[in-house]
């Protein structure tokens, strides 16, 4: 699993921003808040999606791989993987979730 991190030459991270990029590179972005004590089981999606962090952190799980990801963070998820996901410490995630536009 890879992560992507915003980083200083991208500009400052605003969550448009973040969401602008997502679009440029193919994905329906949506935004989500979750709240502490979120938790997503083992589960899969039947399209490509990369899950990004505006705020808090959001711990996700493939395989044997796992990541605390935290504002300007990314993570492809491919369809058909398993994975799971969840809230990490008192602060809500601000998520945004692209889903690949065919």
């Amino acid at each position: 699993m890879k992560v992507d991190h915003w980083q200083a030459e991208d500009g400052p991270l605003t969550e448009q921003a973040l969401k602008e990029r997502l679009q440029r590179l193919g994905y329906s972005v949506t935004r989500y808040v979750y709240p502490a004590g979120t938790y997503f089981p083992d589960h899969t999606h039947e399209v490509e999606k990369i899950d990004a962090v505006v705020s808090g952190q959001f711990r996700i799980a493939m395989g044997d791989d796992a990541a605390i990801l935290r504002a300007g963070d990314c993570v492809h998820v491919p369809s058909g993987v398993t994975h799971s996901a969840e809230v990490i410490g008192d602060e809500p995630v601000v998520s945004l979730d692209a889903v690949r536009v065919r």
